[in-house]
């Protein structure tokens, strides 16, 4: 019998980041009995993301922040919307460039994720803000 948990997860940031999320998704995993199945993770931002990236080496994340940086730089004259700061139109174009959804299958009530990855919440903002991500978990259950 196919079985639904859903349930929002609060994530306080220190400001632009990048925030390894996979503990507490993997609780919430473990706590929906769903046994085999998907884990679909939405954050509910426009200047803010996620990413399953690699959780070994700081040093990528620190590269994809460079690269990001490089890209979507804050402050370009070009930008109109600056109601909250010069990282107000590069945090949404940020969002735009990456993921505000990820999902990960389930396999023996665990996150079924390959040795090296994470999941993490990616904070385009240069400020602290709390974030909303809704997990949702469904599949068949413990029976």
């Amino acid at each position: 019998m196919t079985q639904w948990f859903q349930q929002e997860l609060r994530v306080d940031t220190g400001g632009r980041e990048t925030r390894d999320i996979t503990e507490a998704i993997t609780n919430l995993v473990d706590q929906s009995g769903v046994r085999t199945g998907l884990c679909h993770i939405f954050i509910r931002h426009t200047s803010a993301s996620l990413a399953i990236t690699e959780n070994a080496d700081p040093a990528v994340r620190h590269d994809l922040e460079t690269f990001m940086q490089s890209t979507v730089a804050d402050g370009n004259p070009r930008y109109t919307h600056t109601s909250e700061g010069d990282d107000d139109m590069s945090a949404h174009l940020r969002s735009l460039l990456t993921d505000t959804a990820v999902t990960v299958p389930v396999s023996g009530r665990r996150l079924a994720l390959g040795t090296w990855q994470g999941i993490y919440l990616w904070e385009h903002r240069t400020r602290p803000h709390r974030r909303t991500v809704v997990v949702t978990v469904w599949g068949e259950g413990a029976g």
